[in-house]
C-alpha cells in the first residue's frame, strides 16, 4: 500500500476508496494505481530521477537530452501527468522567449529517492543480469 489516500484525486472512472479505507494500488478502481503507473512507468521514473540528480531546476531541452530516447511529445505528456499528480512543479519565468523550469515537489523528491536507489542496483547488477540472460538463452535453444 502506498501511503494514505489524502491528496490523491480520483478520476471519474477511478473512484476513491470507501470512507475510512486507505488507498489500495492493487485495486483497479483506486486512483493510486494511476499515480503508480505515472511514477513507475519507463519515462516517469527516468524524468523523476533526472530531476532528482540535477538538484536544480531543469528546462525541457535539458530533460530531453538527459532522458535519451524520449520524444518531445512523450516528455511533454509525462511532465503534464507528473505535474497534475503534484510530483513535478512547472515554473514559467518572464523572459523572451518564455523560460520554463521543472523541479520536483517534496512529494516528487520522496518518490524519486527509492527510484534512484533501484536504478543504482540495476546498473550495479547489470553484468549478472546479462550473464543470466545469456545462460537462459543458451538453455532455451534446446527447447521445442
Amino acid at each position: 500500500m502506498l501511503g494514505g489516500y489524502a491528496g490523491v484525486m480520483a478520476r471519474a472512472d477511478r473512484p476513491g476508496p470507501p470512507e475510512g479505507a486507505g488507498a489500495d494500488v492493487f485495486s483497479r478502481m483506486c486512483a493510486s494505481r494511476e499515480l503508480f503507473q505515472h511514477v513507475t512507468g519507463r519515462w516517469g521514473a527516468l524524468v523523476l530521477v533526472a530531476l532528482r540528480d540535477n538538484c536544480t531546476a531543469m528546462r525541457f531541452g535539458e530533460l530531453r537530452r538527459r532522458v535519451d530516447g524520449i520524444s518531445d511529445r512523450m516528455l511533454s505528456h509525462t511532465l503534464t501527468q507528473l505535474e497534475r499528480d503534484g510530483v513535478v512543479a512547472r515554473t514559467v519565468r518572464s523572459a523572451i522567449p518564455p523560460h520554463v523550469d521543472y523541479t520536483l515537489t517534496p512529494l516528487g523528491q520522496k518518490m524519486s529517492d527509492p527510484l534512484s536507489a533501484l536504478i543504482e542496483i540495476i546498473e550495479a547488477e547489470l553484468p549478472n543480469v546479462l550473464e543470466a540472460r545469456s545462460a537462459h538463452g543458451a538453455g532455451n535453444s534446446t527447447r521445442a
